[in-house]
């Protein structure tokens, strides 16, 4: 009997040091990818250089234009001169998911990405690294992407700052159908004034005489907090913005629609500072308490 719990200790022990082990593998190998595209993003080719294995490749599995499928392989010592290289773009690829796979010394990093030149998105697909394992660690030994421009997975929160910088300049440039067009349909708009609640339509009535000027009114932003509900579909911010009538706040909701983010709700306040709302009370004949 003793002898009998004394093998399924050591076999228990025994799994759950193999788990752990695998564990320990798996984020290491992540940890690998993640410095990867940090160094990429900072534009720092020594962050780089020493996660490549010797003759280490990277290869894009792509469509010409003719339709013909074709793969380009190059040498990674390539590709870090680039990164080290200085360009007007920040290059940031943002990796959406890891699935990663691990035999003893070999191991293999399957991740969906996306890839920015700067604001802009590039492109997105799937890469395939493969990793050794070395004296010195995890090393890549190799990288085949694919790569294609529709159905690309964006990250909501970097959408919707794209939304609201652009939202912003279009008031300031007299840009109607981008102002408008930014909305939902039943989107609402609530102005400083306690009267000022419209509908987008209603709003785009009121506002045609400041839109048939060169620029109807020019907020700019000094800071934003975004918020995305966990299925992707809603989210909230609250910005602070600098305008005619000094530092207001603002807050509003955004959807997620065919046709991308678009904004459905937003109120914008006057930020009254706090030593100075007596100051407030006077000017708009409000007694104190």
């Amino acid at each position: 009997m003793k002898k009998g719990l004394l093998i399924l200790l050591l076999t228990c022990c025994s799994s759950s040091m193999t788990f752990a082990q695998t564990d320990n593998q798996e984020t290491a190998v992540i940890g690998v990818v993640k410095k990867l595209f940090d160094g990429m993003r900072a534009g720092d080719s020594t962050m780089v250089q020493d996660l490549f294995a010797e003759r280490a490749t990277l290869s894009s599995i792509i469509k010409n234009n003719e339709g013909k499928i074709m793969k380009h392989t190059n040498d990674a010592s390539g590709f870090i001169t680039a990164i080290g290289t200085p360009h007007d773009e920040i290059w940031d690829e943002q990796i959406w998911s890891y699935d990663v796979k691990i035999d003893g010394l070999m191991a293999n990093a399957w991740t969906e990405y996306t890839f920015y030149r700067g604001d802009q998105l590039s492109h997105c697909g799937v890469n395939s690294f493969e990793l050794i394992h070395l004296n010195e660690g995890w090393r890549i030994s190799a990288i085949t992407d694919t790569r294609r421009r529709k159905d690309c997975k964006t990250d909501p929160v970097k959408d919707i700052n794209q939304l609201m910088v652009a939202w912003h300049k279009a008031a300031a440039t007299a840009d109607e159908d981008i102002f408008f067009g930014s909305m939902t349909a039943d989107g609402i708009y609530i102005g400083t004034d306690a009267t000022e609640r419209w509908t987008r339509d209603e709003m785009k009535e009121w506002s045609k005489p400041y839109f048939d000027k060169e620029s109807a009114w020019s907020f700019s932003t000094k800071s934003r907090n975004v918020d995305v509900s966990e299925d992707g579909q809603i989210a909230w911010f609250d910005e602070l913005l600098d305008t005619w009538m000094g530092d207001c706040r603002a807050s509003g909701v955004v959807k997620r629609t065919k046709d991308g983010w678009k904004i459905a709700h937003y109120h914008l306040s006057i930020a009254v500072p706090n030593d100075q709302v007596d100051g407030y009370l006077d000017l708009i004949g409000k007694p104190r308490k």
